[in-house]
């Protein structure tokens, strides 16, 4: 049974949430500035908080950017509210934690309802990408790259895919004030995600973290930045840039993540007002940029699976040339916009950067 509901989280009167032991799987975004509380403190008010499932360390903590929880944990309880702030690529850990929550009430004799407190798409309604076509990462929905929808749409699809029996209820990100009061980004919804422009660099950059390049993890603007010890800046560079795109030789030095510590050469992305940037291509580019001029550029087991594309492999590997990729892309891009637009939930679709 699906649901899509217009009133706020507080206003339901499903029996569940009112007198039924309630789980409450959020993150530092489930804040509502009208009430001037968490989400989970509505049902610690009302007596049947039984259990929170939230990151383990202190908010925007380098490298803790899941939910832990197993299915023991699920049991008992009649409801699980979840609220977390999606950022519109695939493969955002905290999205493929609600997937992997999805996956396992599917197996429980008795699940809880899901109720999915929904919030708009900081990465707007824009696509970028192609669905996994083959093996990817694990509890991964099979989405484009940059999907375009908000979190409740997305479980509504995966609800679908997965073949689910269990009650899952949407809440409208239009039911409460706090979209309105706030930009979707204004509280940072990870460690790596602090700010306006980071979602827009993140449906390519995020490849980044499966290379031997960091994209800029443990400094103040990752994905913005991306660089590595090995990388040197001469007169004569020719990286691959976009319309609308500044590249901007730098150095850095991160706190955490890979080269921790270590002094590393790269460039900044910088977004021209109003520029339409497609992240992923411009990725794609500068890390056959890379794999062409450093032999030390390396490739991490899991890259094949997150990228998820033979197509785009073969770009990589200069079997195709990139108008050719920029084609498949485009084709990919058109087809999984008219599977989307089955499970949006908003007057607004997804589409593309022409």
């Amino acid at each position: 049974m699906f649901s899509f509901r217009t009133t706020r989280l507080e206003d339901q009167l499903d029996k569940a949430l009112v007198d039924g032991k309630v789980g409450c799987f959020c993150t530092q975004n489930c804040w509502d500035t009208s009430g001037d509380r968490y989400m989970w403190q509505i049902f610690k008010e009302r007596g049947n908080l039984e259990r929170l499932f939230r990151p383990e360390d202190a908010e925007l903590t380098p490298g803790t950017n899941h939910i832990h929880f197993d299915s023991d944990s699920l049991r008992g309880l009649n409801a699980v509210v979840v609220e977390i702030q999606d950022v519109g690529v695939r493969y955002f850990n905290y999205t493929k934690d609600v997937m992997r929550l999805m996956m396992l009430l599917t197996v429980l004799d008795e699940p809880p309802a899901l109720y999915i407190v929904d919030h708009l798409n900081p990465a707007g309604r824009v696509v970028e990408g192609s669905a996994p076509e083959d093996e990817c990462e694990a509890f991964v929905p099979r989405v484009a790259h940059r999907h375009g929808l908000t979190l409740g749409e997305l479980c509504n699809l995966f609800y679908a895919e997965i073949g689910a029996r269990y009650p899952l209820h949407v809440i409208s990100a239009m039911a409460s004030d706090y979209n309105k009061d706030i930009l979707p980004w204004t509280i940072a919804p990870a460690s790596d995600i602090p700010g306006m422009f980071t979602c827009y660099m993140y449906s390519g950059g995020g490849l980044w973290n499966n290379t031997n390049i960091t994209p800029g993890i443990g400094t103040a603007r990752p994905y913005e930045y991306f660089g590595a010890p090995f990388i040197t800046h001469g007169p004569y560079d020719r990286l691959p840039v976009q319309e609308g795109v500044l590249m901007r030789p730098c150095s850095f030095k991160p706190s955490a993540g890979q080269y921790s510590g270590q002094l590393c050469y790269g460039y900044q992305i910088m977004l021209k007002p109003g520029a339409q940037y497609h992240s992923l291509l411009h990725t794609l580019q500068l890390i056959r940029y890379f794999r062409d001029t450093y032999p030390q550029f390396e490739l991490s087991d899991g890259f094949r699976k997150k990228l998820s594309d033979a197509a785009l492999e073969s770009y990589l590997k200069g079997e195709i040339s990139f108008q050719d990729a920029k084609e498949h892309v485009k084709l990919e891009e058109q087809k999984w916009i008219r599977k989307a637009k089955r499970f949006t939930l908003y007057d607004d679709a997804p589409f593309r950067i022409k």
